[in-house]
């Protein structure tokens, strides 16, 4: 933990010097993964909570003990005048000889894969325990889920999330309900092609919610991990190693527009009007994407499904049977229906011959089971991996061919994650998002600079998980 706190130590002395206001670490940075309840015990310490006292542990380093990491990070932010946003494992005692009836685990503690944040003069102001955990036997869930934000005086409020809770109601979308517009997003993430890859999943977030997204994702090649990004609705700054990179990392580091809708610090108008001309006026806020309560008041009526074109067949795509159907022509339209939910394409595919690879539309809605349970209703055009249709749905990198299309399906949720993603993992922003008020979303895109890997709307039936 020394030596990786050495090189946090580094990288935020580098980013200092770039003028960094904010930086944030990926999740399991300090102690690495894969440990049990027992092994990871001495890892652990005791984090106050900043919500119920005010602790400078750089300042004052007597008040607790056991808290070397605490020190040095708070230390660390007061140094280098930054904000910074660390992920590290919480021991917090609970209550069960008074309240045996209480969550508490059986050994008198609880233990949490927990982010603090230091303010830029040291102080300890935000500890957010996460909700969502992926077969981290070392943690436990918190009882109830934490919904924490934080201030600052460049940007106004931040919320805090860390990994597998992307994919959930609690906490991000109750943030976003809550008009938190900035989110941080330490991660340890295995890439999993066609749909989630690290990358192309942080932009749809950012682009489906409307929100900045600071994606910290921690780098295992062994376990596919790579993929960091700081996403805006309108900007994308993101690295991707490819597999077999030497390198181990990458500082990134970019300037960002406030969306704190609260905020009245200086010069956010200018700094918005900025980012907002060099973007494409239909991906701004104003999109038609709508996100508020009472947008739909209702669920959309479902519409008699749309014969789906020629053939269809069914595949396995990320562990969920597909219906798909191929796309044989240079150009056309397809449709394809799982049950009542039904996606539509229009494309334009080049170059026209001479390219061998297999694409292929399909739909899903239903309840996801395996690594996880939740209930999507997703839209995907992706390249098959071969030249067999069982192949649709498997990973894929690279692509040749280049797409100009509009891809659409009606939606029974608001909460619709659009991701185009190109070949060697390059983001594409799409040229035109739309939300239609009876739930049709539409994406356009055209002028690939490379070939599409997959095209994306993936809907988050948030109100049917729990069923």
């Amino acid at each position: 933990m020394q030596k990786n706190l050495d090189i946090y130590e580094e990288q935020a002395a580098r980013a200092a010097q770039q003028g960094t206001q904010i930086l944030v670490f990926p999740e399991d940075g300090l102690q690495g993964f894969n440990f049990s309840r027992l092994s990871i015990s001495g890892y652990l310490e005791t984090i106050p909570d900043p919500q119920q006292e005010s602790w400078n542990p750089c300042t004052e380093p007597g008040k607790y003990n056991n808290t070397e990491v605490l020190q040095r990070l708070s230390c660390m932010a007061r140094r280098h005048r930054l904000y910074l946003v660390a992920n590290m494992a919480d021991l917090q005692p609970c209550p069960l000889k008074t309240d045996p009836s209480s969550s508490c685990p059986s050994d008198g503690h609880w233990q949490f894969n927990t982010n603090v944040v230091f303010r830029s003069d040291g102080l300890l102001v935000a500890r957010y325990h996460k909700h969502n955990l992926y077969y981290e036997e070392a943690f436990d869930t918190p009882p109830q889920p934490e919904i924490i934000t934080f201030d600052t005086p460049f940007a106004g409020r931040f919320g805090l999330m860390i990994c597998f809770d992307m994919l959930f109601h609690e906490p991000p979308i109750t943030l976003v309900e809550k008009g938190v517009r900035q989110l941080i997003f330490p991660t340890a993430w295995m890439n999993q092609l066609p749909l989630l890859d690290t990358i192309q999943f942080q932009r749809a977030f950012s682009l489906g919610a409307n929100v900045t997204l600071l994606a910290a994702n921690i780098r295992n090649d062994r376990l596919i991990m790579t993929g960091s990004g700081i996403f805006t609705p309108f900007s994308a700054t993101y690295h991707h190693a490819q597999r077999g990179d030497p390198e181990e990392g990458r500082l990134l580091v970019a300037r960002v527009p406030v969306l704190d809708p609260s905020w009245v610090g200086q010069g956010v108008a200018t700094v918005e009007g900025v980012v907002r001309d060099e973007s494409t006026p239909s991906t701004d806020t104003d999109s038609g994407f709508c996100y508020q309560e009472g947008c739909l008041d209702s669920p959309p009526e479902p519409v008699s499904p749309v014969p789906s074109s020629s053939s269809t067949f069914i595949s396995s795509m990320m562990y969920d049977p597909f219906t798909f159907v191929l796309l044989n022509e240079s150009e056309g339209e397809a449709n394809v229906c799982n049950g009542t939910f039904c996606c539509r394409l229009q494309y334009q595919r080049s170059p026209h011959d001479g390219s061998k690879e297999l694409y292929a539309l399909g739909a899903f809605a239903g309840t996801h089971t395996v690594n996880g349970r939740y209930t999507l209703q997703v839209c995907a055009l992706v390249r098959c991996a071969g030249q067999d249709v069982s192949s649709c749905g498997q990973e894929v990198e690279e692509a040749e061919s280049k797409m100009d299309f509009l891809l659409e399906g009606k939606f029974a949720t608001r909460y619709v994650y659009p991701s185009v993603l190109a070949s060697k993992f390059v983001l594409q922003q799409p040229d035109h998002l739309e939300r239609a008020a009876d739930g049709k979303v539409t994406m356009k895109h055209s002028n690939m600079t490379g070939g599409l890997v997959t095209a994306c709307l993936y809907g988050r039936m948030y109100h049917l998980d729990a069923e």
